[in-house]
């Protein structure tokens, strides 16, 4: 059963991913976004797909860009964007929104690529191998 949560979840996730990548279309430095959700969905694919086997190092490299690309964007935002205005409406209501949206977003996929890649370790050291 947990085997089927697993694979659910990566299908989910990745439907948000893609979600993410179609709405990068009109956005200045698009290819950028659509490559980093992209490569976040291509991992949910890749884990549901093969979830006893699919290696750590893929979802560990999207989630330590995301992670490393969004510490570089929350310093413009924190004290400086309140929760609420994240969610107060869906157009850009100004640049600070914006960028807050987009470190959380990045944020989103460091934890869900961490989290995979931490679990393909685990299953690796139960295992025995190191896929």
């Amino acid at each position: 059963m947990r085997h089927l949560a697993f694979v659910v979840a990566q299908w989910v996730m990745t439907a948000a991913f893609l979600l993410s990548v179609a709405v990068q279309y009109n956005d200045p430095d698009a290819l950028a976004w659509m490559a980093i959700y992209g490569a976040a969905a291509g991992g949910c694919v890749w884990a549901a797909l093969r979830p006893a086997s699919y290696p750590w190092w893929f979802p560990a490299m999207v989630a330590a860009v995301a992670l490393v690309w969004s510490s570089r964007l929350l310093p413009q935002v924190i004290g400086r964007v309140r929760l609420p205005e994240l969610f107060a409406s869906w157009e850009m209501k100004n640049a600070r929104v914006e960028v807050a949206r987009e470190s959380g977003g990045l944020l989103i996929v460091a934890g869900w690529m961490g989290l995979i890649a931490i679990l393909a370790l685990l299953r690796g050291v139960r295992g025995g191998s190191s896929s």
